[in-house]
Parts: structure tokens; sequence; C-alpha cells
């Protein structure tokens, strides 16, 4: 069966250019646009028109960084694949790229396998893995290439958290130099965590037990620190490195200082960085827990660093770090005792919203917009232009944006499945219509009607900001 679809009347938005265009899909992709108005646009057919005057057509966001159903500090994040990936298309995402977690003293394959286990059939749009590495053995680093090879294709390690995730530099420094000869791309989380538990275990000495000293003890200068070692670490390797979820000034000016010396030094940030800050920790009544994440939110000062970051490309793409927990049962472990708040925040839904907000506020164009939220997310992970585009060939993950449209951010309207919102009241101009993944509507006019099962797995090629 042949389908067509043809949208028609809107600005189509891309990393590159805005062109009043409508759009003609066939089969699950993009199949031809024509400047609207024109004889060729006019001879577009389809068995539905989509009409998008006066909109924006833009691409599916590509969030490369959420953790569905994770498992973190005795509890687990609270949306499922099917509940994070249906939230992630009410906010105009088409693609998430996941985080397989291996287990000390077992492989990435177990690991890789068990995502697979909880994604498959249940995913209302596309997804993709990368992959955590906790133990850097022998056994790994051969599994590091065979997991290249079949399109896993980026690997995280954690300078943070000590007995959890925790690599060494010597483990670092060994992962590094085999993804630097398979094409691996590693991802770090960059905090000096050894040093970090022992202020953690000062400030609780001192019965400083409120959420606010989780920002308190996870320093600034600890994450520029860690910033630093791993591209040193990348450099004597010779292997590229991509720094997830930056939040201080002082790593941002890390990250710069390496690619100003041409080095393939990559920076993400995330919507609660550039939106939120310590004054939300510092909220009473335990409220502060529900933004307990790591790195931590920092004063509202580094804000202004991050979006300068962002125009001028030493940061490289936004993606949101998804990874839920209810304040009630979850968020409330921690009563007492910071060290115990499961850490992050939910925002798979929020994203592409924000950074529209940010283009009405002045910070980034609209074509920043599409490239930090959509095109370099998936040229950065090996996606490009199958996503993050709207281009002949590329797959019809479309969305129709009313950049006019007003809404009030609100757990009551929220699809994620959490108790709260991080951004609770907010009022944002912009809102996303309808949301087509390959072709299929998923989102139609404000009402969801996709399924689980619609999205499937996405292999991917290397990062082609290296080719």
């Amino acid at each position: 069966m042949s389908s067509r679809t043809v949208i028609r009347g809107g600005l189509v938005i891309t990393a590159s250019d805005e062109i009043h265009a409508d759009v003609l899909i066939e089969d699950g992709r993009i199949a031809a646009l024509a400047a609207s108005g024109t004889s060729a646009a006019e001879a577009f057919t389809g068995d539905r028109t989509l009409d998008a005057t006066g909109k924006y057509v833009i691409p599916g966001g590509v969030d490369a960084h959420t953790h569905m159903e994770l498992p973190f500090g005795g509890t687990f994040a609270s949306d499922t694949f099917e509940t994070g990936t249906r939230a992630a298309a009410w906010g105009g995402t088409t693609t998430i790229v996941d985080f397989a977690v291996q287990s000390v003293g077992h492989s990435l394959r177990e690991g890789l396998d068990a995502w697979h286990a909880k994604a498959e059939g249940n995913c209302a749009i596309d997804y993709a893995f990368h992959m955590i590495v906790s133990d850097v053995n022998q056994e790994t680093l051969k599994e590091m290439d065979l997991l290249v090879e079949e399109g896993v294709t980026s690997f995280k390690q954690f300078m943070a958290y000590p007995g959890v995730f925790y690599s060494d530099d010597g483990q670092i420094l060994r992962a590094m130099q085999r993804s630097a000869e398979n094409g691996g791309l590693i991802m770090m989380h960059a905090e000096n965590g050894i040093a970090i538990d022992v202020l953690v275990e000062q400030a609780l000495a001192r019965g400083e037990t409120d959420p606010r000293y989780h920002g308190e003890v996870r320093k600034a200068l600890l994450e520029a620190e860690a910033t630093h070692r791993a591209i040193k670490l990348a450099q004597v390797a010779g292997a590229p490195l991509y720094v997830v979820h930056v939040s201080a000034m002082e790593a941002v000016a890390e990250l710069a200082r390496a690619r100003d010396e041409g080095l393939n030094v990559f920076g993400e940030t995330c919507p609660q960085y550039l939106f939120l800050s310590t004054d939300n920790l510092a909220e009473p009544d335990f409220e502060g827990s529900k933004y307990v994440c790591s790195t931590p939110l920092r004063p509202k000062e580094h804000q202004a660093k991050l979006w300068q970051g962002l125009r001028t490309n030493d940061l490289q793409v936004v993606s949101t770090d998804h990874c839920p927990f209810c304040f009630v049962g979850q968020k409330e472990l921690g009563r007492g005792d910071f060290s115990k708040i499961p850490n992050g925040l939910p925002g798979v839904e929020n994203r592409m919203d924000l950074l529209h907000q940010a283009v009405v506020d002045g910070h980034i164009t609209r074509r920043r917009w599409i490239e930090i939220a959509c095109a370099t997310p998936a040229r950065m992970f090996g996606m490009y232009p199958k996503k993050g585009t709207i281009a002949p060939g590329a797959d019809a993950d479309v969305v129709i944006y009313d950049p006019h449209a007003e809404q009030i951010v609100s757990a009551e309207t929220h699809h994620m499945n959490v108790d709260y919102s991080a951004y609770e009241g907010k009022r944002l101009t912009g809102r996303v219509g309808t949301v087509l993944s390959r072709g299929e509507l998923v989102i139609t006019e404000r009402e969801y009607t996709g399924r689980a099962g619609h999205g499937v797995y996405t292999p991917r090629s290397t990062c082609q900001y290296l080719n």
C-alpha cells in the first residue's frame, strides 16, 4: 500500500534554510519540496493534505540523551519506553537515543540485549542506543568493536559515581584508545566523583542534608577539572570526545580552548541548565529535590555563558538527559540525606518548546534551534540525513509547529509519567500541532494518534563530524 501526504503552505525550517514550501511525503519518506504556489507544488497530490499555513514545518527533534526505565539509587526512572516516547512525540521529538547499561561483571552484550527487550514493540517513535561502559576489561574492549559494526557507535563513561558507573583514568584511556581505532565516540560524564564523595561526606557530617547542598558539593570547578582531564586523555588516545550535560561556565571554557586547538571535542548542554538554577534547588519544604540532577543546576550567571557557547558553537547539541523520578515515593528517598535523592529531571516533552522560546527571547535563531535540536545530534550520532532534516530521501519525521500558540507548562497537562514538571507555570510561545514519524501521524492537531510499536530501532553510523 503506497501512501502520500502533502503538507501545504508552511515555512520549512532546517539547519541551513528557511523556505515557504510544500512538502510531498511518499511511503514514509520525504519525496520532494517545492516553493508554495508554484506549478511544481500544485502538482503534488496525496491521500491526505495537511494545512500548515502560518506555521513552521520542521524536522522532528532528535533527543540524543534519554534514560527510560534507568535503574538508579534503588529505584527506576518513572518513564517506560512506551510513556517516554509518547511524551517525546507530544513535544515534537521523533527520535531518541537512550543508554543501554553494562553492569559491572557483565558483558556489553547482556546490557544491550536487556535494553532492546525493554524498548522493542513499545516505542511510539524511532529509537537508538548508546552503551554505558561500566567495566573496562579486555573482553569489553573487544565487544566495543562488535557494537560499532552493528550500529551502536557511542560509549558513555563516568568520572562520577564511584562504586556504580565510575571508570578511573586508566580505564577511560583504554576505552578511548579503542574508540580511536574502531571509530566509536566516547561520551563523558565529566565530574570528579572521587573528590565529590569527600565533599558529600563532609557536608552530611555537618548536618547539611537539604537538596541545595547537592549543588554545593558538586562544584563547578570539579566539573571543569574533569572536563579538562577528559580532553587531555582523549588527546593522548587520539580519540574524539563528546562531553554530556555541560552545566558550568568553567567547563565551557575548557571545551572552547580544546576546540580552538583543533581537537575533535564536542559539548552538549540541556534545557535545565539554560532555564533553571540553584534557586530551584533551594526551594523550601524539600521541593528542591525535584531539581536534583548531575551535573547539578548552577547559579544563574552560568546561563549566559551556556547560551553564548551555543551561539559560538563551543556547545553543539541540546539534549534533555530525561531521567524522571516522581516526587512522591522516589525523590522523597532522600529526605534527611540529599545524597540519596535519585538524580534526574523530566524534560523530553519540553525541549523543543523551550528552545523555541529561546528563539522568541533572542538567544538563538530559528535555524540554530533546528541545528542544535535536530540536525547536529543526528550528525553527531550517525543518523543524518535520514534524521534531522527535511530533504528528499529523509525519513518523513516532520512537525507542524505553531509559533504563535501560547501555553503554560504544567504537570497537569504533560504526558510524561511523572508527578511534577520542572517548568511548572512557565509561559511559552510556540507549540507542537501535528507530528509525523516516518510519514505516520503520531500527533494530529493536538491529539495522540500514534501507537506503541510504531517506533523502530535505528542502527547508526559513526560520528559524521569526523569523516
